[in-house]
């Protein structure tokens, strides 16, 4: 994602042109000896916390988006270095002289997983459902969108409201999925139970705390693919069971190992352990609605307390760099002046001696059990907080109580973390820094109005000098009102048995897996 906008936009122009045959957006891998992939056998993964909700219109949860973007597919996809977009569901697009109209041509021969056909009232449909959701979900990424017409059977015409810059970044987001209209005679809730859609794989059960499992599309439209017949998640919370359970063929995938282990996986026997560039930025979410939180004096203070730079050396043994803005490195518009907080005890104190707690508080830092990286973050806290005369409990939940909590804002502190799902910032600041944004501001009760005047400012600004600008601005009063503490930007890692082929995570997080397989 180190292209600008500008650039992404015509990539995708041109790319629109084409009509693709066997898409994909993964990594390719080895075959087999016959010089093709080999096709059946079942994945397991394993990671730290289940899925929440399989609706893809009102979820935040990255453990349920990875699921669903295996069933639910959108109009265009991220590429496999997660720079540019491209045709998926549709094969193209063209763009009214005034950049509000935009006519979309929908790939034809797709059909759904239970064998119909996909046509622009899916689309409409799906759409339409996203923008309904409003705050209360990812509806915010849609509101330029006047109105969606299925103009034919295989034509979509969206009217804005406004011209917008990050439109067709939008339509590839996972909430813009497209399912049957009317969720093909089912209610909502009814529908998301086993959701059906385009992709490579089917809903089979969901066994909750345990473990998911999909099966092979046999309608996938992607000819020949998916080569595996199936994928089961399992849920391991403690991190050394995990790499164990790899290092010892009980699994295919570790979902994201410990970074202490990391070496010790790259040198065993049968493992691939692996690193892939991201957009993930870990920080610590301040709730304003408990004091003393609402004072940003006290928020600087602990925010210039954070040594960043030890953080990295001792939880990711030097796997990423400190983080000093809201946007990450590989994010368009990302400003390196963006004045985030640097280490310094003694600015720090001057913080305190200033705020509404001169002699100091306790407070609760809420992290997951079974996740040694948090515990080591929770922990040099701890110790660098006390310095300043704030005494830092640990509260620790399993993963899936720890989300829940969040979702609730029942929190002092809480360790969090974001990875990009589109090749545009709009998502993920709109998202952290707008009340209406879907999380009350990625749950933190942060509410700046010239922050939030700055950022759907940037929305509808297409020159990408002035955008940047806009971005600029946005990144230096964030850091100036410290409603999160930036820790550091990470690759992300994952470690797989020898015998899976084709296994790929982008830069925004997600994998596709119809492209992956194992050998024997």
């Amino acid at each position: 994602m180190k292209k600008r906008l500008g650039v992404v936009i015509a990539a995708v122009v041109t790319a629109a042109a084409l009509t693709l045959s066997g898409c994909s957006a993964g990594g390719g891998g080895s075959t087999s000896s016959s010089g093709k992939p080999t096709k059946g056998g079942n994945l397991v993964m394993a990671r730290s916390a289940d899925i929440i909700s399989m609706d893809n219109t009102t979820t935040f949860d990255n453990n349920s988006i990875r699921v669903m973007e295996q069933i639910m597919e959108p109009l265009f996809q991220a590429s496999a270095d997660g720079t540019k977009l491209q045709p998926w569901l549709a094969t193209g697009y063209t763009m009214s002289a005034d950049k509000k109209t935009y006519t979309i041509h929908l790939r034809k021969g797709v059909k759904f997983s239970n064998g119909k056909a996909l046509t622009a009232a899916d689309v409409k449909f799906s759409i339409d459902q996203d923008t309904a959701t409003g705050a209360a979900g990812w509806g915010f990424i849609n509101s330029a969108i006047q109105t969606v017409t299925a103009t034919d059977a295989n034509t979509v015409t969206i009217q804005l409201k406004y011209a917008w810059a990050p439109l067709i970044a939008d339509l590839s987001l996972f909430s813009n999925g497209i399912v049957p209209a009317n969720y093909g005679g089912k209610t909502k809730a009814e529908f998301y139970k086993a959701p059906v859609g385009t992709g490579p794989y089917v809903w089979d059960y969901w066994k909750k705390g345990q473990s998911l499992k999909l099966t092979a599309n046999k309608n996938y439209w992607q000819k020949g693919k998916p080569y595996l017949s199936s994928v089961t998640w399992n849920v391991v919370p403690d991190a050394n069971t995990r790499k164990l359970q790899v290092q010892g063929g009980q699994i295919d995938i570790d979902d994201t190992p410990d970074w202490s282990s990391l070496a010790s996986l790259k040198s065993a026997s049968g493992v691939n352990a692996e690193t892939f560039p991201s957009t993930q930025i870990d920080y610590i979410a301040f709730n304003q609605k408990r004091a003393p939180f609402n004072d940003p004096h006290i928020r600087t203070a602990i925010s210039e307390a954070t040594d960043r730079q030890a953080m990295v050396k001792a939880v990711l043994y030097g796997n990423g760099k400190p983080a000093y803005s809201l946007l990450m490195p590989g994010v368009p518009y990302f400003s390196s002046n963006a004045g985030g907080a640097k280490y310094d005890v003694a600015a720090a104190k001057k913080e305190m001696a200033a705020s509404t707690k001169p002699n100091g508080f306790t407070t609760t830092l809420l992290i997951s059990s079974g996740d040694p990286n948090q515990a080591s973050i929770a922990q040099i806290m701890q110790s660098e907080l006390k310095a300043i005369g704030i005494t830092m409990k640990i509260q620790q939940l399993d993963p899936t109580a720890n989300k829940q909590a969040r979702l609730k804002s029942d929190f002092d502190m809480a360790w969090s973390a974001w990875t990009m799902d589109i090749p545009d910032p709009d998502e993920w600041t709109s998202f952290a820094v707008d009340p209406s944004g879907g999380s009350n501001s990625a749950f933190t009760s942060y509410n700046n109005a010239a922050v939030i005047k700055l950022n759907k400012e940037a929305e509808v600004e297409t020159d990408t000098t002035k955008r940047q600008n806009l971005y600029t601005q946005l990144q230096q009063q964030t850091s100036k009102d410290a409603f999160l503490d930036y820790l550091f930007y990470s690759p992300y890692v994952y470690a797989t048995t020898t015998k899976v082929k084709g296994f790929h995570v982008t830069p925004l997080g997600n994998y596709l897996l119809q492209d992956v397989y194992k050998t024997s």
